[in-house]
């Protein structure tokens, strides 16, 4: 059994009723091979503190961005709260240490899985919140979030215009873009060429540079652009 006054120390939280936190880091493995475990198993939990993540995520976004629209709140809602990010939550406050699992389970790497860290860390939101209400459990989570929303941005500055044009239209479309040679013009050493990005039989963006890769990159903005404006339209025969 884990020493709940240490983990409690850890996580800098103090439960009114510590056997909420006990339910938290209880995976179901464990009631397997102990049936004579008188709490049940952190599911419950987990359910309850998937929504509340929800809740504290988006409130969090909301005020932190008032000129956001819902779609890109959305979207940067649903990278702080995915399977990933909260197992890495829980790596940060060491969850996997203090969970009971099954004999099994643990011999399998149970406290290194991704499904399991994720699941404790939502349980252990849960039991906050039900142990002392939404504004603790907003307190003890928003911390983690901003780290986490600087890890997105910034992967997703990383992402070139060409990187970004190829996913949506392989998502969106089950098509790859082709750039295009259509120009190019002046001296060697002064050359610049014209490059258009084709989607299926849609001219999406034109970019011109120095470079051919500078001109695609410049042609791929520019279809983003046109998309999210809604400029371009697929229809079903692109």
């Amino acid at each position: 059994m884990p020493d709940l006054t240490k983990v409690q120390d850890r996580l800098e939280v103090r439960f009114t009723d510590p056997s909420l936190l006990q339910r938290a880091l209880t995976h179901r493995s464990y009631l397997n091979e102990h049936p004579e475990h008188t709490l049940e198993d952190n599911e419950r939990l987990e359910f309850l503190g998937d929504a509340v993540l929800d809740f504290i995520a988006g409130a969090w976004l909301y005020h932190r961005f008032p000129e956001m629209d819902e779609g890109q709140l959305t979207r940067l809602r649903a990278g702080l709260v995915r399977t990933e990010a909260l197992a890495h939550f829980a790596q940060t406050l060491h969850l996997g240490d203090a969970l009971l699992l099954g004999r099994g389970e643990d011999e399998s790497g149970g406290r290194r899985r991704i499904s399991n860290l994720c699941g404790s860390f939502e349980a252990l939101v849960g039991a906050l919140y039900l142990d002392q209400g939404m504004e603790a459990a907003q307190a003890f989570a928003e911390p983690l979030l901003g780290p986490a929303l600087q890890d997105i941005l910034r992967r997703a500055a990383d992402k070139d215009a060409k990187s970004l044009l190829q996913e949506w239209s392989q998502a969106r479309l089950g098509q790859t873009p082709i750039y295009r040679t259509v120009a190019s013009e002046g001296p060697d050493h002064a050359k610049e060429f014209t490059v258009a990005v084709i989607i299926g039989q849609t001219e999406c963006g034109r970019g011109v540079g120095h470079s051919k890769q500078a001109a695609a990159q410049l042609a791929a903005q520019q279809a983003l652009s046109a998309i999210e404006a809604g400029e371009i339209v697929f229809d079903a025969a692109d």
